[in-house]
């Protein structure tokens, strides 16, 4: 079943022809006016009794939920139901860590170590962290938590030639990039990272405790020390619906840019500004 709308289309579409609305996207519309009108955390009705109240079937019912935990505005956890979903946590674009991360949110960060040992570089690793194939590397998978719930699942490499011990230091003092700081005297400088989407594993469900086949962000970042030298490569799993990411965007000046440098003449100055 499906609704004609307004036959207006102000940006090129064909006068006069209408737009069908399938009946699960009105069914969604009213599911959404139902989760603002209650508290996070509040359980949804059963399929069952929203197929009856809204005059549909259950299948409709179902494709209407599922977009809307797939956008963040329900939670479905297994073998409890559907629930009105918590506002998201954000993560903003900067060389912190998780620890950082969630305290500047008022939460309370944890880790819970899934995996710990070493791997041999393949010609990818290698690569990213400037070591020859075959060398060692150490690898660490973690379950990343805010206030007791899961919200990553986060792996880490980075070279055992460069950081001997790593494992024995992590023992004593569970932050990565304390350790890496206090015992080893590296500070990370810059990074490149790459954001993602992906449709979570049967794994990566019951770790995150969502359903399979949902939306992940998936995120790889590739860090490095003062000097340019490489020191980890990241790959985190994120619960796309409890997740956004804010990055703060300037535009370059463009007295920098090279056309700018070009027309006054010559190359930049120390100001990077160029001649006169």
């Amino acid at each position: 079943m499906t609704t004609e709308v307004s036959s207006a289309q102000p940006h090129g579409g064909v006068p006069g022809r209408t737009a069908r609305v399938p009946k699960y996207y009105r069914i969604k519309q009213q599911l959404l006016a139902m989760t603002e009108a209650l508290e996070p955390g509040s359980a949804m009705p059963a399929e069952r009794l929203l197929a009856v109240r809204f005059d549909t079937s259950r299948t409709t019912v179902r494709q209407a939920l599922q977009e809307l935990v797939g956008e963040g505005r329900l939670d479905r956890i297994q073998g409890k139901g559907t629930f009105v979903a918590q506002p998201k946590l954000y993560r903003t674009l900067r060389l912190t860590s998780h620890t950082e991360d969630m305290r500047t949110q008022g939460l309370t960060p944890a880790s819970q170590t899934l995996d710990i040992g070493e791997v041999p570089a393949d010609e990818k690793l290698a690569g990213l962290l400037g070591i020859t194939i075959g060398e060692r590397v150490l690898r660490i998978e973690r379950l990343r938590l805010a206030s007791g719930a899961p919200m990553a699942i986060e792996t880490t490499h980075l070279s055992v030639r460069r950081f001997p011990g790593l494992r024995r230091s992590l023992a004593g003092c569970p932050s990565l990039y304390t350790t890496l700081a206090e015992v080893y005297g590296v500070h990370l400088a810059e990074a490149d990272e790459t954001i993602e989407t992906s449709l979570s594993t049967p794994r990566e469900a019951q770790l995150l405790g969502t359903d399979v086949g949902l939306p992940m962000l998936l995120l790889s970042r590739h860090s490095r020390d003062a000097r340019g030298t490489p020191v980890e490569w990241v790959r985190s799993v994120y619960r796309g619906s409890r997740y956004k990411f804010v990055a703060a965007l300037r535009r370059p000046d463009p007295r920098l840019s090279p056309a700018t440098v070009r027309l006054r003449g010559g190359a930049p100055d120390q100001d990077g500004l160029g001649p006169g």
